[in-house]
């Protein structure tokens, strides 16, 4: 983190705040949530009451205007601890719709949101991803239709992180479907409007209780306040806020391996094979410096990268080099954690189980690795086919 020498002692009673929440709110309970597929909404208030929701947002919005740092280590923490689930949430509901509305709504829509958002009684989520368009979102299906002063909103939207229980979406919808990405804008949709509907909560191989939903909007009538921002200005502005949310999953990627350490480390310690604990054998110490060294470096970056967003110089191409780097280090890290544990490792027993199947999907949400590397190349070579 880049917190300024006289801010540090601050910054850690903060995370150390967080750290006891976590411990005497969360841990006694996430073996269950994770049983019953979903987190109870009352935790979103629990969040709210102990101050760990949207803590950047400014005070006149209902925050405490600290800096970025203070939200990343929220979920980080929650990362490291193994509730990788609830990171996810809780990044996707503080670390992107919070901005959002910060940077892109008018003063009503901030005063209608903000404040619920931070006390937890209004958990938000972001509708992009549709059956047929994944990272590719100038393939949006879903449509915009202005009908006098309001839009009729149709269409599905799918892996919706926070679904079952968001009260605020922000929907990327087409307002003008032969525009291409020009054509695409987005609405501030109140789930309590009629043609709004959720689907399943999606069962996955990993983040059980991880609240993932399908969406459906059939014929839902929004008034054009809520458009937020400017119409067809959508895909420029999910774009910007690209950057934010794929340091925030690099920046978990890197918590959750340091926490897959730490178990690893205190399994070794104990655990006797061949007459000796695991952590004297050369290939045990081999292996677990390889993936310090690795969780080190990684987390260096994001440092580097926090400070650059702090300044307002986070560019694409870099938030991109830390969600890739940092989540493929997150998977091999937790396959080479389970590795040590042995059988052990492969049984819900044992946490590091769930730091593996949890980790795979890192590499896939908030764009997948591969557009990650061509995010990248373009930086470095400009588009396929683009002419020096």
């Amino acid at each position: 983190m880049n917190i300024p020498p006289h801010a540090e002692q601050e910054f850690v009673l903060f995370r150390d705040n967080v750290v006891k929440f976590l411990q005497a709110e969360v841990a006694p309970h996430y073996a269950q949530w994770e049983l019953d597929g979903l987190v109870p909404r009352e935790l979103w208030r629990s969040l709210g009451e102990a101050g760990l929701l949207c803590v950047d947002v400014p005070e006149a919005h209902g925050g405490f205007g600290v800096p970025f740092d203070y939200s990343v280590v929220i979920s980080a923490e929650m990362a490291r601890l193994g509730f990788g689930a609830l990171a996810t949430n809780v990044m996707v509901h503080s670390d992107i719709v919070a901005p959002y509305l910060s940077h892109l709504a008018n003063e009503q829509q901030k005063q209608q949101w903000l404040p619920r958002m931070v006390s937890g009684d209004a958990v938000g989520a972001i509708a992009m991803t549709e059956p047929g368009a994944g990272s590719d979102l100038q393939a949006l299906r879903t449509t915009a239709v202005k009908d006098g002063d309001d839009y009729i909103i149709n269409g599905s939207k799918t892996f919706i992180t926070n679904g079952q229980h968001a009260d605020l979406v922000i929907v990327a919808a087409k307002t003008d479907p032969h525009a291409g990405a020009k054509g695409v804008s987005l609405f501030l949709v109140d789930t309590v409007l009629p043609g709004y509907s959720r689907g399943r909560n999606l069962e996955k191989i990993g983040q059980h209780c991880g609240d993932t939903s399908e969406l459906f909007f059939d014929q839902l009538r929004v008034p054009a306040s809520a458009l937020l921002g400017e119409e067809g200005q959508g895909f420029v502005y999910l774009m910007q806020e690209l950057a934010r949310e794929r340091l925030v999953i690099g920046a978990l990627a890197s918590a959750a391996g340091r926490g897959a350490i730490e178990q690893t480390i205190e399994y070794c310690k104990e655990r006797k094979l061949f007459g000796q604990r695991l952590a004297d054998l050369q290939n045990t110490r081999f292996r677990l410096a390889e993936m310090e060294t690795e969780v080190r470096i990684n987390q260096a970056f994001i440092d580097q990268c926090i400070d650059l967003y702090n300044r307002g110089q986070l560019d694409a191409a870099s938030a991109s080099m830390a969600k890739y780097s940092a989540t493929e280090m997150q998977f091999r890290v937790a396959d080479g954690c389970l590795q040590l544990f042995g059988g052990y490792g492969y049984t819900s027993e044992y946490p590091i189980s769930r730091a593996f199947v949890d980790a795979r999907v890192q590499r896939i949400y908030g764009g997948a690795s591969e557009v990650m590397k061509e995010v990248i190349a373009r930086s470095l070579l400009g588009k396929t086919g683009a002419k020096s």
